[in-house]
C-alpha cells in the first residue's frame, strides 16, 4: 500500500489518473511489472485495475446491475457475496426491491455511504490485484465513514493498493508514504520516519491531531 498525501493541487489525482491511462505522461512512463503500460491496450490496462472515487459512478439501474459492471459474466451469489463483503448487504435487503431498486441517476435515492458501498462491492467483484482509492471516505459522516473505511480494509487485504488519503488517520500503517507539494514529490516514507523528518507530512499531521 502506497499512500500519497499533500495540499490541496498538489498532484495526488493526477499521479492516480496516470495509472488507468485516463491520459499519458509527456515524460517518463507508468510501469505495472516492469512493463510501459503504453505498449499494453487501455482495456487491458484497466482490467487489472479497480477504482473507488471520491464521488461514486452509479447509473441509472437496479443495484445489482449497479454491482455487477464490476464483472458482468458473475452469478447473483458472487454478487450477494461481495455486497455482503463491502457490509452493503443489510441495507440493501431493506429495500422494497431490494437488489432490484433502481437507483436512479448517479444513485441519487441512496445515502452517499451507501452509494460508496455499492461502489466497494463492485471492486470486490472484479476483484482485481491494483487498487486505486481516490479519497474515497471524505465526504462521508461519521458512521458511514467507519463502515466503509472497514470494508475498505478488507478489500485492500493481498492486492497493490494506491490510496489517495483526505484524512491521515486512514493511511498511517501504509507502507510507503508519498508526500507531494506543488506537483514534486518533497519526502517519502514510513508514516514513523516521515514524522521523524519534520516536514511537510508532520505539519500535516498535527493540523489533523
Amino acid at each position: 500500500t502506497t499512500a500519497l498525501v499533500g495540499p490541496g493541487g498538489a498532484g495526488k489525482s493526477s499521479i492516480l489518473n496516470l495509472i488507468p491511462r485516463f491520459y499519458d505522461p509527456d515524460i517518463g512512463s507508468v510501469k505495472i511489472d516492469n512493463q510501459d503500460i503504453k505498449e499494453l491496450s487501455i482495456a487491458s490496462v484497466r482490467s487489472s485495475i479497480a477504482l473507488v472515487s471520491q464521488e461514486p459512478i452509479l447509473f441509472d439501474m437496479s443495484i445489482h446491475d449497479n454491482i455487477l459492471y464490476g464483472k458482468p459474466d458473475s452469478p447473483d451469489n458472487e454478487v450477494i457475496k461481495a455486497a455482503k463483503a463491502a457490509a452493503a448487504d443489510e441495507f440493501i435487503n431493506e429495500l422494497p426491491d431490494k437488489y432490484k431498486t433502481v437507483v436512479g441517476e448517479k444513485g441519487y435515492s441512496l445515502s452517499g455511504g451507501q452509494k460508496q458501498r455499492i461502489s466497494i462491492a463492485r471492486a470486490f467483484l472484479k476483484d482485481a490485484p491494483i487498487l486505486l482509492l481516490d479519497e474515497a471516505t471524505s465526504s462521508l459522516d461519521t458512521e458511514s465513514e467507519h463502515l466503509v473505511q472497514k470494508a475498505i480494509s478488507i478489500l485492500m487485504k493481498d492486492r497493490t493498493t494506491l490510496v489517495i488519503a483526505h484524512r491521515l488517520s486512514t493511511i498511517i500503517n501504509s507502507d510507503q508514504i508519498i508526500v507531494l507539494d506543488l506537483g514534486k514529490v518533497t519526502e517519502t516514507g514510513t508514516h514513523e520516519e516521515l514524522l521523524n523528518k519534520d516536514g511537510v507530512y508532520k505539519k500535516l499531521y498535527e493540523r489533523e491531531f
